[in-house]
């Protein structure tokens, strides 16, 4: 049952990764952003609960089980704000890319969230700026 659940959960995520652009929702920040598209939530403790926590679970402790997904607590992969940023950007793995769905804003303050909270204690912000610098073009599915 676990499986047949989490499958539906992980096929909603991806239809929605897949949508155009027009049919998602308009970004809260479009002024931060270099792409059109978005999720309406700001801050980071709010963008990690409607997009991260489903995979990295309240508490970033992670799951092991039909997947793998990484705690967060206390990663020494969090050091350096390039790693999270390029995470979220590009994915990799089983994470998939946020390129085009989170603004600019949106991905510093979950980063910024993440490295401060679940026993981390970076406090080196990124900011909104050094992500667009990180950003290159949005992935697309065509060739």
């Amino acid at each position: 049952m676990r499986r047949i659940l989490f499958g539906a959960g992980l096929a909603g995520v991806i239809s929605a990764c897949l949508l155009p652009a027009t049919s998602r929702p308009a970004l809260a920040d479009a002024a931060t952003t270099s792409t059109g598209s978005g999720i309406g939530v700001t801050g980071g403790a709010a963008v990690y609960q409607h997009v991260c926590q489903g995979c990295h679970m309240p508490g970033g402790r992670g799951a092991k089980g039909a997947g793998y997904f990484p705690a967060l607590a206390g990663d020494s992969n969090l050091a350096s704000p390039i790693y999270p940023v390029t995470m979220v950007l590009n994915g990799r793995g089983g994470m998939p890319w946020f390129n085009g769905m989170l603004s600019n804003t949106q991905i510093a303050e979950v980063v910024n969230y993440v490295r401060s909270h679940f026993g981390n204690h970076y406090d080196d912000a990124v900011t909104p700026s050094q992500v667009a610098a990180l950003r290159g073009p949005a992935p697309t599915m065509e060739k």
